[in-house]
């Protein structure tokens, strides 16, 4: 029979399941970012399985928003085909690699490039002008940049067992130059791409609790579509200042978190 506490820890991560997969689906990420230390607090999750548990939720919860970004016709096949050829390998290498490194010091090193990056985006967003409506982007001239940039996302999405969506879209936004909405709908489907070797490699390192992934799951991929509805539906000006702002919360968060523990 399970104890009251136990039962207390099982609604908090159908919670945290529901609010890390509707903003997955409302920011085209794979919410391990947020899901891990949540896991930790909350729960009282063993940080192993914490870390690493979110991983197969994250390939479900995804997949769910991307049903909704499918039919808005906003992604690029051209940029996911190439960012899951570089990003797959690289995320298993990471994952092999996390077994022998302390990843604390990297995650804050992470955290303050999303905190930059978010700055860099609010900035440039405040000072964009919306007089001509968005059109998604068909071809990417520097295909070396994104296989370069898939490599470095993959190996951190493996070494921190994140899916990597916040480091694609604002890759997509600030260097591909993509629409918002078509930089989150990219991000998504790669998020759960590089989210399925991520999680064989560390359940083959048994870094994962199954109960919790299901739990997760249970509740993010309800939510992960409401997400995705969301997105598509709100104004791109209000969307790319949210997306910078809450890179910016996130960033703050991670490094507070990492620390403090």
């Amino acid at each position: 029979m399970l104890t009251l506490l136990q039962q207390t820890d099982y609604l908090a991560i159908l919670f945290i399941g529901l609010i890390v997969g509707y903003l997955s689906g409302l920011l085209g990420k794979g919410g391990s970012a947020i899901s891990t230390p949540a896991l930790q607090i909350f729960a009282g999750i063993n940080p192993f399985y914490a870390l690493a548990s979110p991983l197969p939720a994250a390939i479900t919860s995804t997949l769910s928003a991307t049903t909704v970004y499918s039919r808005e016709k906003l992604f690029n096949r051209r940029v996911i085909m190439t960012g899951a050829l570089a990003g797959i390998p690289a995320t298993i290498l990471g994952a092999y690699v996390s077994s022998y490194l302390k990843g604390e010091t990297l995650m804050i090193f992470t955290a303050l490039f999303i905190v930059t990056i978010g700055i860099s985006l609010l900035y440039s967003f405040i000072k964009k002008k919306h007089d001509i409506a968005e059109h998604t982007v068909e071809a990417v001239d520097n295909n070396g940049l994104l296989i370069m940039a898939s490599l470095g996302i993959g190996l951190l999405s493996g070494l921190l067992a994140n899916a990597g969506g916040i480091l694609f879209s604002s890759f997509f936004i600030k260097r591909l130059k993509m629409p918002i909405k078509q930089a989150l709908a990219c991000s998504i489907v790669l998020s759960a791409l590089l989210s399925v070797p991520g999680a064989l490699a560390h359940w083959w390192l048994g870094h994962i609790d199954w109960l919790i992934a299901f739990l997760l799951a249970l509740t993010a991929i309800p939510s992960s579509y409401l997400g995705a509805k969301t997105a598509v539906k709100m104004k791109s000006p209000v969307l790319e200042k949210l997306f910078a702002c809450t890179l910016i919360l996130f960033g703050i968060y991670d490094i507070i978190y990492t620390l403090w523990k």
